[in-house]
């Protein structure tokens, strides 16, 4: 049996209330935050397999598994403003281009409909 420690894709994300994560100085709020930018991390390096491994594979494990787990939750709980935009700008960033080069116009991969839909919220 495999315990966290010895699995590197392990993220956690501790759920709270929006009251204690908006409060910046809180501990929670700090753990969140380190958490969110590890698990970016850990995002931008699944994606750099892509071209190595199959597309299906990378996009599976970076953006149905990571990006709509538990970085989208992150971003949800996460007020409108600076911090969320900056949050959002590094998630677009490890996105690879060659994704959205046969994309029609005002459309997207459906694994990242709900963060679409976040963006334009």
């Amino acid at each position: 049996k495999q315990t966290n420690k010895q699995n590197p894709y392990f993220t956690f994300f501790l759920l709270s209330m929006t009251s204690t994560v908006e409060d910046k100085s809180s501990l929670c709020s700090k753990f969140q935050d380190k958490r969110f930018w590890s698990a970016v991390k850990l995002l931008s390096n699944v994606l750099l397999w892509d071209g190595i491994l199959q597309e299906d594979t990378v996009r599976d494990l970076g953006l149905s598994k990571l990006l709509n787990r538990y970085l989208l939750l992150n971003l949800l709980n996460t007020p409108p403003g600076p911090d969320n935009i900056e949050k959002c700008s590094k998630v677009v960033a490890c996105l690879p281009e060659r994704w959205f080069q046969d994309l029609k116009s005002g459309s997207t991969l459906s694994e990242l409909r709900n963060f679409c839909q976040h963006l334009l919220q």
